[in-house]
């Protein structure tokens, strides 16, 4: 079982739920990591989350529009890259190809997220 640390923007939360009830309903091959909070990002979150991600083999990042303007999900992808862990961006809408500097973004299908996975 390989553990991925999901990064997204408050504002795809739904989406974020999507992805972890696909993980839970069918024959996943990994453990889903939530550190989403509401709250201002302060130093304790951050150690949180650093952690969380030392200890996921990978990084699953939710791309849309709005993650170019979350703070929390622009830091959350810097520190996996810090971290040196694995990164694939999934496009969380079908009608929404926004980009991410440094992030290859791919659909999102079971195929792309497994072969992710089984890379790591």
């Amino acid at each position: 079982m390989k553990t991925i640390f999901i990064a997204f923007a408050i504002e795809d939360e739904r989406m974020r739920d999507f992805l972890k009830g696909q993980s839970l309903l069918t024959n996943s091959p990994f453990e889903y990591v939530d550190m989403s909070v509401k709250q201002a990002y302060d130093t304790d979150w951050k150690n949180k989350v650093r952690t969380r991600i030392r200890r996921s083999d990978g990084v699953i990042i939710l791309v849309s529009k709005n993650s170019l303007t979350s703070s929390g999900q622009k830091w959350e992808i810097q520190c996996a890259k810090e971290e040196g862990k694995k990164i694939l961006g999934i496009w969380a809408y079908s009608d929404d190809r926004t980009n991410i500097v440094g992030v290859l973004t791919k659909t999102w299908t079971w195929d792309n997220i497994k072969n992710f996975i089984n890379s790591l």
